[in-house]
């Protein structure tokens, strides 16, 4: 067969430098030599060996060594409760190796009578990792295994994700490095199995936007048989295909999600509707989790005697808060003089739904680094967000083993003190929220638009002119609401002869 040769090779990209776009790392950089010369071209010109992707990998090993040294103290010692919070080595995973049969052989929703709380592929994860342990019985020893086992094959889904968040703006793969490195997802990263489904959606944000709506939505179908959140960012898809009027692409992707979804989940369903089921039926009646606002507000009103919030009303109280806060987030992509970016609209769903959960566990973090990398990558804020989860997450550890325990006072905090790091790691959330909508309504200010991009992942969306926008709805309906003029009356409005109508 003949090769072609007419066939132009791709066009290279400039690869933005961090230390020219981002005004923190072009301070810091003064000390090493300072930013990047006006007249280097990164991504023209070939970076030998050392390219961004594999820099990435390396910062993400090192991060995630890092992470697994910090549960040292449980490696050595055991997952014991209170020493587990207090050395701050807590993992669910050992935790539920131990206890939930998962030493024992059993493997969630296959064994009838196992009861798992947690969505189908998070429950297989973990049985199928607890047959790779050798040895039989509920020990330290093997616990210690499983969470290997388990932070191996985390680290691997880690990688997934960085790579993938590097690729969805290749001219901005440095901004990857924020999960690469971010102390949250070293801190937090190995407390469950969340970041298998970080890196699902990470790749579900990666083909859409390499216009492939159909397995971005296998994807985010994926993410969500695993942990429920990806499921949100289906609302930001379909806002811009409001606003854009292309609605192919949000059709596909939510064939392809509910595709991925079905194919788990119903096999499962079939052969154990109990064992499926149990997942909704522990979330609807779990009280209060902690570090939400509403545990929050219980260990106020249990020290003032106020009225506590019970499963119910916080059931009632998710569902109002969050609807309402996706209402506000599509009025504002609807309203905003320019169409908002994919992964900023992602970023404000899912942080709303972080928000107005019952639970808001220290983990969660990790599914919002990618997504701030995407849609506000200015490293000062995202520093600061990193610092007050921090002291967070060190707050949790210590109020969970006075609470678990009594534990020795000189390692406990007052609830007067969890609450405030409660408000502060939230409030820090809601801070970078703001932010987000600062750019959407000021675009000179967003950093990806700056880069005279227009929206990297937003696939079919990216460039597409404004179809439907809250200014052409209003337009719309004031014409509507104008009389039309009368060019010639009716027959039947014309008076008769004795004063009615004819």
């Amino acid at each position: 067969m003949e090769s072609r040769t007419d066939e132009k090779p791709p066009k290279p990209y400039a690869v933005i430098s961090p230390t020219r776009n981002d005004p923190l790392l072009h301070t810091l950089s003064e000390s090493i030599g300072g930013p990047l010369g006006d007249h280097a071209a990164p991504g023209l010109v070939k970076s030998g060996f050392w390219t961004p992707e594999r820099v990435l990998i390396v910062l993400t090993t090192a991060a995630a060594i890092v992470g697994v040294v910090i549960k040292g103290y449980c490696r050595v010692n055991g997952w014991n409760t209170p020493t587990h919070f207090y050395a701050t080595c807590y993992s669910d995973l050992p935790t539920l190796f131990k206890e939930r049969g998962l030493a024992e052989g059993v493997l969630p929703f296959f064994t009838q009578d196992a009861l798992f709380e947690y969505p189908v592929i998070m429950g297989l994860i973990a049985g199928a990792t607890a047959l790779l342990v050798p040895g039989s019985g509920v020990s330290d020893a093997r616990a210690t295994t499983y969470f290997d086992i388990n932070a191996a094959l985390i680290t691997v889904m880690w990688l997934v994700a960085v790579i993938a968040t590097a690729r969805s703006n290749r001219r901005r793969p440095w901004d990857a490095a924020m999960l690469a490195i971010a102390p949250g997802a070293i801190l937090s990263g190995f407390i469950n199995w969340d970041m298998w489904a970080v890196a699902l959606l990470a790749l579900g944000l990666l083909a859409f936007a390499r216009d492939r709506p159909v397995w971005a939505g296998v994807f985010i179908g994926l993410g969500t048989a695993t942990k429920l959140y990806p499921i949100v960012v289906l609302g930001a898809i379909l806002v811009l295909a409001v606003r854009t009027g292309k609605y192919r692409p949000l059709l596909l992707t939510v064939a392809g999600t509910a595709g991925a979804w079905t194919a788990v989940n119903l096999p499962i369903f079939l052969m154990n509707p109990r064992g499926w089921a149990y997942f909704l039926e522990f979330t609807r009646e779990r009280p209060a989790g902690f570090s939400s606002i509403y545990f929050a507000w219980n260990l106020i009103a249990e020290r003032l005697h106020w009225i506590m919030l019970d499963a119910p009303g916080i059931n009632a109280m998710v569902t109002v808060s969050l609807v309402l806060l996706c209402a506000v987030i599509a009025v504002i992509a609807l309203h905003a003089p320019r169409r908002p970016r994919l992964a900023q609209l992602a970023f404000l769903v899912v942080a709303a739904f972080i928000l107005t959960n019952k639970v808001y566990s220290p983990q969660f973090v990790v599914w919002l680094i990618p997504l701030l990398a995407l849609a506000r990558p200015r490293w000062r804020d995202f520093l600061i967000w990193m610092a007050v989860e921090a002291v967070h997450w060190a707050a949790v550890w210590m109020y969970l083993g006075q609470w678990t325990s009594g534990g020795p006072p000189q390692n406990n905090i007052d609830s007067p003190y969890y609450v405030g790091a409660i408000l502060a790691h939230m409030g820090a959330l809601v801070y970078l929220c703001v932010k987000v909508v600062m750019d959407i309504y000021n675009p000179a200010g967003d950093p990806i638009r700056r880069s005279r991009q227009d929206d990297p992942q937003g696939g079919a969306f990216d460039g597409a002119p404004d179809v439907v926008t809250l200014d052409s709805l209003r337009s719309w309906w004031e014409q509507r609401r104008k009389p039309r003029p009368v060019s010639e009356k009716a027959p039947g409005d014309v008076p008769s002869a004795h004063g009615g109508r004819g």
